[in-house]
């Protein structure tokens, strides 16, 4: 079976290899992240199609849904493949309306984790992101947390979300950090400075939002006239080029575009064989 999935070629994820381009689980409940999907069948669908077009990187969290995410995860897939690494974060939840909440001092973490183990059916997790939001607990002590579970064994490796360049350093510095997820897209290029440090010391950089904001009004990133022009010139679709942007970006980037949508999926995974020009990068330049 062809696996597109493969083209964009593999890169570490702390302690594991992974293909490059994974499938995030964002998208898979209801509108806002929250509630059952709009098409259980067509979810449960894209899910078994990633995996069979060769993901092997699947990013998911328990406030997801909350809970549903992680639950059409493990009816698609259950019994996981063996070499399907799966992310999950901790660091907040949501309320019986949907809004979000920090839950992140240490003994919030290990419940997240603990929870992200049980609805997946799970014994360990491939890394888990400290999604870091202000307030209450400190980053010392969250970062205690999670290096006492993958310590334990709960979680292969310890990763970070939201951070700022410090909080990198600070964390590098004292234990090994397998990914760092921060939003990062050919329209928002905030990260960048953050992406640049974590290649230098080998860090997988996992951007989220590669393709533009999941939460509705215009994507500034799909409906870019620079990304459109990048995308004729290339003979691909603006979401191809957006995440082959990303994918030239370092060796050490890993996309996790999510979709409920199989077209979307087989679309999104044919971005690993997309390569920019200089002509295509000096469009894309002016998409920021």
């Amino acid at each position: 079976m062809n696996l597109p999935a493969a083209a964009a070629g593999t890169a570490s994820l702390g302690t594991l290899t992974v293909r490059r381009i994974g499938f995030g689980a964002m998208q898979l409940p209801g509108p806002g992240v929250f509630g059952p999907p709009q098409d259980r069948d067509e979810a449960l669908a894209v899910v078994r199609r990633a995996v069979e077009l060769g993901v092997d990187h699947i990013d998911t969290a328990q406030y997801y849904g909350p809970v549903v995410a992680n639950e059409l995860l493990r009816e698609a897939l259950s019994p996981f493949p063996d070499d399907l690494v799966l992310v999950s974060k901790v660091g907040a939840r949501r309320d019986a309306s949907g809004a979000w909440l920090r839950w992140n001092r240490p003994e919030d973490l290990r419940a997240g984790v603990e929870e992200n183990l049980r609805t997946l059916g799970v014994d360990q997790l491939g890394a888990v992101n400290l999604r870091v939001m202000p307030g209450e607990a400190g980053f010392d002590e969250q970062l205690d947390a999670m290096v006492a579970m993958r310590d334990e064994g709960l979680i292969a490796g310890v990763g970070l979300s939201n951070i700022d360049l410090d909080q990198y350093r600070t964390a590098v510095a004292r234990t090994a950090i397998a990914c760092v997820q921060n939003p990062l897209n050919v329209v928002d290029r905030t990260s960048l400075p953050l992406l640049r440090e974590t290649a230098e010391r080998g860090t997988a950089f996992v951007p989220f939002f590669p393709l533009g904001s999941a939460f509705g009004g215009t994507n500034q990133v799909l409906t870019s006239p620079a990304v459109a022009a990048a995308a004729t010139h290339l003979g691909a679709t603006p979401a191809q080029v957006a995440l082959a942007w990303l994918l030239d970006l370092a060796p050490t980037v890993l996309v996790i575009p999510g979709t409920s949508s199989r077209a979307h999926l087989d679309d999104n995974l044919g971005a690993g064989a997309v390569r920019l020009d200089d002509e295509a990068r000096r469009l894309l330049e002016s998409a920021a």
